[in-house]
């Protein structure tokens, strides 16, 4: 590393709130740059250029079971990143200027062992930041939720809420290329626009429009339904269920900053149409991440995937501002953290 910085900064968890994503929630600590960062044997020095924030961030903080450990007070909150080796320990797999990515949290610079690293190639048609949305853990999520445990088929009709989110809009669109017709929900008129013109859906429903349930039931019944939002619009979908139908459950957008989530009332539909109602998590289809991204790889060289990117500038203080913004329908597309200098960046995007 040529000339080592004297400090830098990282986002840690203040205290565990009971509802909303509060001011005081995060803190953001200066730290010497010293030599707890030079890295050792299969190591590797890294400098955070872009942060990934999602909705899963909300049930970290969460001091509860879940199938990851809940970030600690005081400890480096957790977070996807792209960034850019400084410095390669002894006998490190990687070089100074590799591009990586990997979890090393909310962290202007942190080392880490070669194994949680991954180094990145940009390919064809995509830029470095596609490895947070389509060619990550987004589009992960939306190619093994609706083909694995959707099944969904040609012909059939699919409903995704949340759709004008990183990974509802790639659900929208893998729907789309197998012959589904799609139906999107979302909460402006502007996405719902997005979402018709640009992403190509079938229909749009905006859940905030007075008439909603109506256009609800004016779409028929469905095959598949892609929730991310759960809470009331999942209970609704629930009344709309074809024979066999199969409900993906992928987050709860809605209830993440509730104390209590609401309960479900349609729920015998499930009993009555033999429908299937299954969670589940990327990282169980980890052996399965290359096929997936080959397909998804070929999508953006073709132009058949489009995407979208809100990205959020200002270094990496702005990341516990931006957050909240998950949770009441503030971003369209997938939400990002800048904390490289432009400067910094030139040439690589």
């Amino acid at each position: 590393m040529a000339s080592r910085p004297s400090q830098f900064k990282r986002i840690v968890l203040n205290s565990r709130p009971a509802g909303d994503i509060e001011p005081d929630t995060f803190r953001t600590e200066v730290v010497p740059f010293d030599e707890k960062l030079t890295p050792k044997q299969g190591e590797a020095l890294v400098k955070c250029l872009w942060l990934s924030l999602d909705p899963a961030m909300r049930g970290y903080i969460r001091d509860t079971r879940s199938y990851l450990p809940p970030v600690q007070i005081g400890e480096t909150m957790r977070a996807q990143g792209l960034g850019i080796v400084e410095e390669a320990g002894p006998e490190s797999k990687f070089q100074r200027g590799d591009l990586v990515s990997g979890s090393w949290g909310m962290t202007e610079y942190a080392v880490m062992k070669d194994k949680t690293l991954e180094k990145l190639v940009v390919p064809p048609g995509a830029i470095l930041l596609d490895f947070l949305n389509t060619l990550g853990l987004s589009g992960l999520t939306a190619y093994f939720g609706l083909k694995e445990v959707g099944k969904i088929k040609k012909g059939e009709t699919l409903v995704v809420s949340g759709a004008a989110g990183s990974v509802g809009s790639l659900t929208c669109q893998l729907g789309k290329a197998i012959g589904a017709k799609v139906y999107a929900i979302a909460g402006s008129e502007e996405k719902c626009t997005w979402l018709k013109n640009e992403i190509g859906v079938d229909g749009v429903l905006n859940y905030k429009s007075p008439t909603f349930r109506e256009e609800v039931k004016k779409i028929g019944y469905l095959d598949v339904y892609f929730d991310n939002v759960g809470g009331d619009i999942l209970d609704l979908m629930l009344t709309r269920l074809k024979k066999d139908a199969r409900i993906v459950m992928c987050g709860a957008i809605s209830e993440y900053n509730s104390g209590k989530p609401k309960g479900l009332q349609n729920y015998m539909n499930i009993i009555s149409q033999r429908a299937t109602v299954q969670g589940f998590i990327v990282f169980d289809y980890a052996e399965r991440y290359k096929e997936a991204l080959a397909e998804l790889a070929q999508g953006i060289h073709s132009g058949a995937i489009k995407r979208k990117f809100e990205i959020v500038q200002g270094g990496i203080e702005e990341a516990p501002k931006a957050l909240p913004m998950l949770f009441t329908g503030g971003n369209t597309g997938k939400l990002v953290i800048q904390v490289a200098e432009e400067g910094e960046m030139k040439g690589r995007l």
